[in-house]
């Protein structure tokens, strides 16, 4: 795999724990929405995150959730900070998007594993999909929360497009959804059968979201994550 230089755009903090980085390729960089890249610390250390951009970007954007100052994420995050140039590996990840299917999608993450869904309904704004995507992202409190703005208009974009943040332990303030976020699709989807699905998130959050959607219907093959090689 190729390794390719790229400049510090920038790196911003979208809450207490994330961040946003954005690099700006020195070549041309192909790559399926949903895929991921490799981090490279040196030689030895090559540290994986999922790409938060749309295919044809003019930046590769990343979605880094640092917690704890010396934590695996922050020291990425400690190393862009101290260089204005870094270096990549991509593209990885067999659970891209599938485009030659026009089933409707069903894009599920929680917490930072955004990213890895944002990649694909971004693509798909552009591309002007006429698909049914319904995109739920799952976080664990209210200040987790970033770019709900954003994200609600980009999907709006879309002909057939719906967005449904749900919070776990919510607060007062609150006006939307609450609770789990796959159960929240259980409750809305009364079959999940007919959809290409695609999870992100913590291993253990993917393997029990996978186990309660085939037992509401969803078909293995049409369930799409990274996490499936590890779990």
């Amino acid at each position: 795999m190729k390794e390719i230089k790229c400049q510090v755009a920038s790196l911003t903090s979208l809450t207490e724990n994330v961040y946003k980085a954005l690099l700006k390729p020195s070549q041309n960089v192909d790559f399926a929405a949903g895929q991921y890249l490799n981090f490279v610390m040196s030689d030895e250390d090559k540290r994986p995150f999922s790409i938060a951009s749309a295919p044809g970007a003019e930046f590769i954007e990343l979605q880094i959730g640092a917690f704890g100052a010396d934590s695996y994420p922050m020291q990425v995050i400690e190393h862009i900070k101290a260089h204005s140039e870094v270096s990549i590996e991509m593209p990885f990840g067999n659970a891209h998007l599938r485009e030659d299917s026009e089933r409707p999608l069903l894009l599920v993450a929680g917490g930072t594993g955004f990213s890895y869904i944002k990649s694909m309904f971004e693509h798909l704004a552009k591309q002007q999909s006429q698909r049914q995507v319904l995109v739920y992202w799952g976080l664990r409190e209210p200040s987790a929360c970033y770019e709900l703005a954003q994200t609600a208009a980009m999907i709006k974009q879309l002909a057939n497009g719906k967005f449904t943040p749900v919070i776990q332990h919510a607060d007062a303030k609150w006006q939307g959804r609450t609770g789990l976020v796959h159960e929240a699709v259980m409750t809305d989807i009364a079959h999940l059968a007919d959809y290409d699905i695609y999870l992100a998130g913590r291993f253990e959050m993917v393997a029990a979201v996978r186990e309660d959607f085939v037992k509401h219907g969803a078909t293995l093959e049409r369930m799409y994550a990274d996490a499936f090689a590890f779990i």
